[in-house]
């Protein structure tokens, strides 16, 4: 079994700063990409950023310069460190991880259950 615990999400005023906090722990052979989808009301989940195994970052036009996200391999940890959070930040923040299960040897998505960010105006 393979479980993604997030963690680092609360309320915080626009202008300010989080960070989440991502650990995957369980059945695990080798982890290759892992990202931040968040979801707000409303709408469909989005890709916030995402990161490979050796370090290649990929992030959504609306978090670039702000937003910056990174690994800790050793941990098996992702990281989102966000920056000049704005109002329309305001979703939950789900943490993704592509997985190699040494269990069953199957290779596959797996996700956290989420952690909730609010920015107020």
């Amino acid at each position: 079994q393979v479980q993604l615990v997030e963690s680092g999400g609360g309320l915080v005023q626009a202008g300010g700063s989080l960070r989440l906090s991502c650990a995957a722990s369980g059945s695990i052979f080798s982890i290759y990409a892992m990202g931040w989808y968040r979801q707000a009301p409303g709408k469909q989940r989005e890709l916030v950023a995402d990161i490979s195994a050796s370090g290649i970052t990929n992030y959504a036009d609306s978090v670039k310069g702000r937003f910056a996200i990174s690994r800790d391999n050793a941990k098996n940890t992702v990281y989102l460190q966000m920056n000049s959070l704005k109002p329309e930040d305001t979703a939950v923040y789900y943490c993704n991880a592509d997985i190699l299960n040494k269990g069953t040897w199957l290779r596959m998505d797996y996700w956290g259950k989420g952690t909730l960010v609010t920015v107020s105006s």
